[in-house]
Protein backbone atom coordinates (compact mmCIF):
# COMPACT_ATOMS: atom_id res chain seq x y z
CA UNK A 1 0.00 0.00 0.00
CA UNK A 2 2.82 2.24 0.88
CA UNK A 3 4.60 1.56 -2.44
CA UNK A 4 1.25 2.25 -4.44
CA UNK A 5 0.71 5.38 -2.51
CA UNK A 6 4.52 6.44 -2.96
CA UNK A 7 4.04 5.90 -6.63
CA UNK A 8 0.84 8.58 -7.22
CA UNK A 9 2.56 10.10 -5.21
CA UNK A 10 5.91 10.54 -7.31
CA UNK A 11 3.64 10.72 -10.85
CA UNK A 12 1.76 13.68 -9.45
CA UNK A 13 4.56 15.36 -8.27
CA UNK A 14 6.48 15.40 -11.47
CA UNK A 15 2.87 16.57 -13.13
CA UNK A 16 3.09 19.43 -10.79
CA UNK A 17 6.43 19.86 -11.63
CA UNK A 18 5.77 20.29 -15.47
CA UNK A 19 2.57 22.08 -14.62
CA UNK A 20 4.28 24.63 -13.12
CA UNK A 21 7.53 24.80 -16.05
CA UNK A 22 4.25 25.01 -18.58
CA UNK A 23 2.94 28.25 -16.78
CA UNK A 24 6.28 29.74 -16.09
CA UNK A 25 7.32 29.41 -19.91
CA UNK A 26 3.80 30.99 -20.94
CA UNK A 27 4.15 33.57 -18.42
CA UNK A 28 7.36 34.86 -19.74
CA UNK A 29 6.43 34.53 -23.80
CA UNK A 30 6.83 38.29 -24.25
CA UNK A 31 6.56 39.24 -28.14
CA UNK A 32 8.10 42.51 -29.90
CA UNK A 33 5.83 44.24 -33.20
CA UNK A 34 7.96 46.56 -34.99
CA UNK A 35 5.46 48.03 -37.89
CA UNK A 36 6.59 50.46 -40.79
CA UNK A 37 4.14 51.74 -43.05
CA UNK A 38 5.65 51.19 -46.89
CA UNK A 39 5.18 47.28 -46.46
CA UNK A 40 1.57 46.99 -45.59
CA UNK A 41 -0.91 45.52 -47.57
CA UNK A 42 -2.81 47.89 -50.38
CA UNK A 43 0.14 50.86 -49.67
CA UNK A 44 1.85 51.87 -53.02
CA UNK A 45 2.15 55.72 -53.26
CA UNK A 46 3.78 58.71 -51.79
CA UNK A 47 0.39 60.06 -50.96
CA UNK A 48 -0.54 56.94 -48.70
CA UNK A 49 2.54 57.70 -46.62
CA UNK A 50 3.06 60.71 -45.15
CA UNK A 51 0.76 63.22 -43.03
CA UNK A 52 -1.26 65.77 -45.06
CA UNK A 53 -1.59 63.84 -47.88
CA UNK A 54 -4.88 63.04 -49.53
CA UNK A 55 -4.61 58.82 -49.02
CA UNK A 56 -3.06 58.80 -45.30
CA UNK A 57 -5.85 58.56 -43.15
CA UNK A 58 -6.67 55.37 -45.22
CA UNK A 59 -3.36 54.25 -44.75
CA UNK A 60 -3.32 54.73 -41.08
CA UNK A 61 -6.04 52.39 -40.94
CA UNK A 62 -4.47 49.64 -43.39
CA UNK A 63 -1.06 49.77 -40.95
CA UNK A 64 -3.41 49.16 -38.08
CA UNK A 65 -5.46 46.12 -39.43
CA UNK A 66 -2.00 44.60 -40.88
CA UNK A 67 -1.04 45.13 -37.04
CA UNK A 68 -3.84 43.40 -35.22
CA UNK A 69 -3.54 40.06 -37.20
CA UNK A 70 -0.05 39.90 -36.33
CA UNK A 71 -1.22 40.56 -32.87
CA UNK A 72 -4.18 38.54 -32.73
CA UNK A 73 -1.69 35.58 -34.11
CA UNK A 74 0.57 36.48 -31.63
CA UNK A 75 -1.75 35.91 -28.70
CA UNK A 76 -3.44 33.13 -30.08
CA UNK A 77 0.27 31.39 -30.83
CA UNK A 78 0.57 31.81 -26.68
CA UNK A 79 1.82 35.41 -26.15
CA UNK A 80 0.59 37.04 -22.66
CA UNK A 81 1.99 40.33 -24.09
CA UNK A 82 2.80 42.34 -27.02
CA UNK A 83 4.42 45.77 -27.41
CA UNK A 84 3.83 47.58 -30.75
CA UNK A 85 6.52 49.88 -32.01
CA UNK A 86 5.09 52.31 -34.44
CA UNK A 87 8.10 52.42 -36.65
CA UNK A 88 7.39 54.76 -39.75
CA UNK A 89 8.20 58.45 -40.78
CA UNK A 90 6.93 60.33 -37.42
CA UNK A 91 6.43 57.50 -35.86
CA UNK A 92 2.49 57.88 -34.87
CA UNK A 93 0.54 56.80 -37.09
CA UNK A 94 -0.98 54.06 -35.31
CA UNK A 95 -3.69 55.45 -33.52
CA UNK A 96 -4.44 54.22 -30.37
CA UNK A 97 -8.26 53.36 -30.81
CA UNK A 98 -7.30 51.46 -34.14
CA UNK A 99 -5.50 49.14 -32.12
CA UNK A 100 -5.77 45.84 -30.44
CA UNK A 101 -6.71 46.62 -27.14
CA UNK A 102 -4.68 44.10 -25.37
CA UNK A 103 -1.25 45.54 -26.87
CA UNK A 104 0.71 48.19 -25.39
CA UNK A 105 1.92 50.77 -27.82
CA UNK A 106 5.30 52.95 -28.67
CA UNK A 107 4.77 55.91 -30.03
CA UNK A 108 6.58 59.48 -31.34
CA UNK A 109 10.20 59.51 -33.53
CA UNK A 110 12.62 60.45 -30.59
CA UNK A 111 13.58 57.43 -29.65
CA UNK A 112 17.28 56.19 -29.42
CA UNK A 113 16.83 53.12 -30.83
CA UNK A 114 14.18 54.36 -33.09
CA UNK A 115 12.50 51.23 -35.26
CA UNK A 116 13.51 48.61 -31.89
CA UNK A 117 12.94 51.22 -29.45
CA UNK A 118 11.68 49.22 -26.23
CA UNK A 119 13.36 45.67 -27.08
CA UNK A 120 15.40 44.07 -24.53
CA UNK A 121 16.49 40.65 -23.42
CA UNK A 122 12.69 40.20 -21.41
CA UNK A 123 10.94 39.47 -25.26
CA UNK A 124 11.07 36.09 -26.12
CA UNK A 125 10.03 36.68 -30.01
CA UNK A 126 10.08 39.96 -32.65
CA UNK A 127 8.08 40.14 -35.86
CA UNK A 128 8.29 42.41 -38.07
CA UNK A 129 4.96 43.97 -39.84
CA UNK A 130 4.89 46.38 -42.93
CA UNK A 131 8.54 46.29 -44.10
CA UNK A 132 10.24 47.29 -47.07
CA UNK A 133 13.55 46.47 -49.42
CA UNK A 134 16.54 48.42 -48.40
CA UNK A 135 18.20 51.21 -50.50
CA UNK A 136 19.17 50.74 -53.82
CA UNK A 137 17.38 47.70 -54.30
CA UNK A 138 16.63 47.30 -57.99
CA UNK A 139 13.06 46.38 -57.17
CA UNK A 140 10.89 46.58 -54.29
CA UNK A 141 8.15 49.08 -52.81
CA UNK A 142 9.68 51.97 -51.59
CA UNK A 143 13.55 50.77 -51.04
CA UNK A 144 15.10 52.62 -49.18
CA UNK A 145 16.92 52.41 -45.77
CA UNK A 146 16.57 54.99 -42.91
CA UNK A 147 15.74 57.68 -44.65
CA UNK A 148 16.14 58.86 -48.50
CA UNK A 149 19.99 60.11 -47.55
CA UNK A 150 20.99 56.85 -47.06
CA UNK A 151 22.60 55.23 -50.22
CA UNK A 152 23.93 51.96 -47.97
CA UNK A 153 24.85 50.85 -44.59
CA UNK A 154 27.45 48.22 -43.73
CA UNK A 155 28.31 46.62 -40.19
CA UNK A 156 30.92 44.58 -39.89
CA UNK A 157 31.34 44.09 -43.92
CA UNK A 158 27.67 42.99 -44.75
CA UNK A 159 25.51 45.52 -46.23
CA UNK A 160 22.06 45.75 -44.41
CA UNK A 161 18.84 47.53 -44.68
CA UNK A 162 16.33 48.12 -41.75
CA UNK A 163 15.15 44.60 -41.24
CA UNK A 164 19.27 43.77 -41.46
CA UNK A 165 19.82 46.18 -38.74
CA UNK A 166 16.98 45.50 -36.91
CA UNK A 167 17.48 41.62 -36.73
CA UNK A 168 21.28 42.59 -35.05
CA UNK A 169 19.77 44.63 -32.38
CA UNK A 170 17.91 41.52 -31.80
CA UNK A 171 20.59 39.11 -31.70
CA UNK A 172 21.96 41.38 -29.23
CA UNK A 173 19.37 41.27 -27.19
CA UNK A 174 19.38 37.27 -27.49
CA UNK A 175 15.72 37.34 -29.00
CA UNK A 176 14.31 35.65 -32.25
CA UNK A 177 13.58 37.49 -35.24
CA UNK A 178 10.36 34.91 -36.23
CA UNK A 179 8.13 36.72 -39.20
CA UNK A 180 8.01 39.38 -40.93
CA UNK A 181 5.40 41.00 -43.84
CA UNK A 182 5.59 42.95 -46.24
CA UNK A 183 6.68 42.77 -50.18
CA UNK A 184 8.49 39.87 -51.64
CA UNK A 185 12.10 41.52 -52.28
CA UNK A 186 11.46 42.64 -48.13
CA UNK A 187 10.99 38.69 -47.56
CA UNK A 188 13.34 37.80 -49.52
CA UNK A 189 15.78 40.27 -47.89
CA UNK A 190 15.11 39.44 -44.54
CA UNK A 191 15.92 35.46 -45.24
CA UNK A 192 19.36 36.56 -45.84
CA UNK A 193 19.73 37.93 -42.37
CA UNK A 194 17.46 34.96 -40.59
CA UNK A 195 16.85 32.18 -43.02
CA UNK A 196 14.51 29.98 -41.06
CA UNK A 197 11.98 33.47 -40.49
CA UNK A 198 7.80 33.29 -41.66
CA UNK A 199 7.81 35.33 -44.42
CA UNK A 200 4.41 36.49 -45.28
CA UNK A 201 4.49 38.83 -48.81
CA UNK A 202 1.38 41.17 -48.83
CA UNK A 203 2.05 42.22 -52.35
CA UNK A 204 5.00 41.70 -55.27
CA UNK A 205 7.03 44.43 -56.21
CA UNK A 206 7.06 44.91 -59.97
CA UNK A 207 9.50 47.89 -59.18
CA UNK A 208 10.12 50.45 -56.68
CA UNK A 209 6.32 51.78 -56.87
CA UNK A 210 3.79 49.41 -58.76
CA UNK A 211 3.20 46.47 -57.07
CA UNK A 212 0.90 43.45 -57.50
CA UNK A 213 -1.23 43.54 -54.35
CA UNK A 214 -2.76 39.86 -52.73
CA UNK A 215 -6.79 40.79 -51.51
CA UNK A 216 -6.19 42.88 -47.88
CA UNK A 217 -8.47 39.83 -46.42
CA UNK A 218 -6.39 37.13 -47.42
CA UNK A 219 -3.63 38.42 -46.86
CA UNK A 220 -4.64 39.41 -43.07
CA UNK A 221 -5.45 35.66 -42.72
CA UNK A 222 -1.67 34.81 -43.28
CA UNK A 223 -0.55 37.22 -40.90
CA UNK A 224 -2.40 36.12 -38.39
CA UNK A 225 -2.07 32.70 -39.13
CA UNK A 226 2.06 32.98 -39.48
CA UNK A 227 2.46 35.04 -36.09
CA UNK A 228 0.44 32.54 -34.42
CA UNK A 229 2.75 29.34 -35.10
CA UNK A 230 5.79 31.25 -35.25
CA UNK A 231 5.52 32.52 -32.03
CA UNK A 232 4.03 29.31 -30.47
CA UNK A 233 7.20 27.57 -32.27
CA UNK A 234 10.11 30.69 -30.92
CA UNK A 235 12.52 29.24 -28.73
CA UNK A 236 15.23 31.68 -27.65
CA UNK A 237 18.87 31.54 -29.30
CA UNK A 238 22.20 32.43 -27.36
CA UNK A 239 23.01 36.07 -27.84
CA UNK A 240 24.98 36.97 -30.80
CA UNK A 241 27.46 39.79 -29.89
CA UNK A 242 30.56 40.32 -32.33
CA UNK A 243 33.13 42.01 -30.09
CA UNK A 244 32.88 45.10 -32.45
CA UNK A 245 30.33 46.54 -34.05
CA UNK A 246 32.77 48.88 -37.22
CA UNK A 247 29.97 50.80 -39.64
CA UNK A 248 30.68 51.93 -42.88
CA UNK A 249 27.45 54.81 -43.76
CA UNK A 250 27.31 55.95 -47.76
CA UNK A 251 25.47 58.76 -47.90
CA UNK A 252 23.81 60.40 -51.00
CA UNK A 253 25.42 63.92 -50.08
CA UNK A 254 28.63 65.37 -49.17
CA UNK A 255 27.04 67.75 -45.79
CA UNK A 256 26.26 65.11 -43.70
CA UNK A 257 29.44 63.18 -44.00
CA UNK A 258 31.29 66.31 -43.48
CA UNK A 259 28.55 67.48 -40.67
CA UNK A 260 29.84 63.81 -39.15
CA UNK A 261 33.35 64.78 -38.42
CA UNK A 262 32.68 66.86 -35.49
CA UNK A 263 32.62 63.61 -33.92
CA UNK A 264 36.16 62.73 -33.30
CA UNK A 265 35.44 59.04 -33.04
CA UNK A 266 33.86 59.15 -36.75
CA UNK A 267 36.27 59.00 -39.85
CA UNK A 268 36.00 60.12 -43.73
CA UNK A 269 36.69 57.96 -45.56
CA UNK A 270 34.83 59.54 -48.86
CA UNK A 271 33.47 62.51 -49.53
CA UNK A 272 30.34 60.72 -49.00
CA UNK A 273 31.46 57.99 -47.07
CA UNK A 274 32.15 57.85 -43.01
CA UNK A 275 33.38 55.22 -40.82
CA UNK A 276 32.73 54.40 -37.48
CA UNK A 277 32.91 51.55 -34.38
CA UNK A 278 31.22 51.01 -31.12
CA UNK A 279 31.87 48.09 -28.49
CA UNK A 280 27.74 47.36 -28.65
CA UNK A 281 25.47 47.27 -31.53
CA UNK A 282 22.77 49.54 -29.48
CA UNK A 283 25.75 52.14 -29.16
CA UNK A 284 26.14 51.68 -32.95
CA UNK A 285 22.37 51.66 -34.01
CA UNK A 286 22.07 55.15 -31.91
CA UNK A 287 25.00 56.71 -34.02
CA UNK A 288 23.63 55.49 -37.55
CA UNK A 289 20.27 57.27 -36.49
CA UNK A 290 21.46 60.54 -35.65
CA UNK A 291 23.28 60.24 -38.93
CA UNK A 292 20.38 59.80 -41.23
CA UNK A 293 17.64 61.40 -39.01
CA UNK A 294 18.89 64.26 -36.87
CA UNK A 295 21.38 66.09 -39.07
CA UNK A 296 19.78 68.54 -41.76
CA UNK A 297 21.59 68.50 -44.91
CA UNK A 298 20.06 71.71 -45.95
Amino acid sequence: MAFVFRKVFFVFFVSFVFALGGRAEAQARRVYISVDMEGISGIVGDDQTSAGQPEYGRSRKLMAEDANAAIRGAFAGGATEVVVNDSHGSQRNLLPEDLDPRARLISHSFKRHGMVEGLDETFDAVIFVGYHAKADSPRGVFAHTGSGVVKDVQVNGRSAGEGGLNTLMAQWFGVPVVMITGDDVAVEQQKEWTPSVRGVAVKRAINMRAVEARPLAEARREIEVAARESVAASRKPARERATSYKVRMQLRNFTIPEVATAFSEITLVAPDTVEFSRATMPEAYRIIRVLYRFINPD
